[in-house]
């Protein structure tokens, strides 16, 4: 990738006859921001929210955001990934729900009985500590190597069920990234309830997806060992395969300099698509870290490029149909232009979203009147991102 093309900023392409038309979610790593864009790049709506996001934002079926912030005083903040508030806020920013725990980290998600999905660490104890292979001895935190729990969360702040990682894997058959810090196990970093009930999961240093049966805990389904490294934002499809974010970072102790999403059949592991891994149409595709993938209803694929602030919108031929970098760091001060500004995720929503109905009538952002001076962040949005609507 050529240095004009990482310095090009906001939507660099738009095939309006061949995109799925709608609007995009995304939450840059830097700020306490999340941000709504239409395929122009015109904002539509932002919530500023009262600390920095811890990893994610999605935009609820009744037009509510619900995002993982950070809390700064967390015992475990400079792990990777914690973050330790889910909030929901509505339209206009109000928090209409949430639930803090220091040790929550990454990932969420609401089901479909109103309840929440959140991961969480736990310590690991010393003799289970003790039989897991992989990375250097000594990097473990003030002597202490975290696990992972799934916990589900009632709209009261209850925990309605729970799974912890070593009651139910065995450390010393489960294999971990080799050289990586032992600070933590298998660092799961995504979570999703499955149509039948069960539990798709992300299991980071294991380079592995796996569903989880929610009524007996055990593993039903496991992949990518031999083929992922350090993936993120499993999904699966209408037609039940998993379309998942592969980072490429050191597999097997060794640097790829690319990624893949890649879509697998779980009936037969079998690879039915890929975007990238090194392919002549896609060289400079390549997020060692963050990074996800959604399938949409159109059968394109929206990609986000998380260490370079891309996203992008591929056909099922490879072909880029829309592609947007994001230029908002932070605005106070305006930094200088640099080449990457990260993103933890993005989401496509159509038109007909219904969580795009219920806020009442959706405009794009028009001009304030002379002398207004622009809300925080929307001036840099204007300025930065060159937003047509300002």
């Amino acid at each position: 990738m050529s240095y004009a093309r990482t310095s090009l900023k906001g939507v660099m392409f738009y095939d309006s006859t061949k995109a799925y038309n709608g609007v995009t979610l995304f939450t840059p790593v830097e700020g306490k921001d999340i941000w709504l864009i239409d395929m122009m790049g015109r904002l539509v709506n932002h919530w500023e929210i009262p600390s920095q996001p811890g990893h994610d934002a999605k935009l609820l079926p009744n037009g509510n955001v619900l995002y993982a912030a950070k809390i700064a005083s967390s015992p475990l903040a400079d792990l990777e990934g914690t973050a330790g508030i889910v909030a929901e806020v509505d339209w206009d920013g109000n928090v209409v729900w949430q639930y803090k725990d220091p040790y929550l980290h990454h990932a969420f998600a609401r089901t479909r009985n109103g309840n929440t999905l959140v991961l969480k660490w736990v310590e690991l104890p010393d003799d289970i500590a003790a039989k897991v292979k992989g990375g250097d001895t000594g990097t473990e935190k003030k002597g202490t190597m975290w696990g992972d729990a799934i916990q589900e969360i009632t709209p009261d702040g209850k925990v309605s069920w729970e799974w912890i990682v070593h009651e139910h894997l065995d450390p010393s058959a489960t294999p971990r990234c080799p050289i990586c810090p032992r600070s933590t196990w298998l660092h799961a970093n995504a979570v999703s309830e499955l149509p039948d009930g069960n539990i798709l999961v992300s299991f980071m240093l294991s380079n592995t997806i796996a569903i989880i049966d929610k009524k007996t805990g055990d593993t039903t389904w496991q992949w990518g060992e031999s083929e992922l490294s350090h993936q993120h934002c499993p999904t699966m499809l209408d037609n039940g395969n998993i379309l998942v974010f592969d980072n490429g970072m050191h597999p097997y102790g060794f640097a790829w300099g690319f990624s893949r999403v890649i879509e697998v059949n779980p009936k037969t592991n079998d690879m039915v698509w890929i975007y990238g891994g090194g392919r002549e149409e896609c060289l400079d595709f390549y997020s060692p870290t963050l990074g996800g993938s959604e399938r949409l209803p159109n059968g394109d694929t929206l990609i986000c490029e998380g260490t370079t602030g891309r996203i992008l919108e591929v056909s099922a031929e490879s072909e880029i149909v829309w592609e947007f970098t994001n230029n908002l760091p932070s605005y106070e001060p305006y930094p200088a232009q640099t080449r990457s500004h990260m993103v933890y995720s993005a989401y496509r929503y159509g038109m007909d979203y219904s969580g795009l109905k219920n806020p009442g009538p959706m405009s794009i952002k028009k001009q304030p009147a002379p002398g207004t001076p622009p809300k925080k962040g929307e001036e840099a949005m204007a300025t930065r991102l060159g937003f047509l609507g300002y």
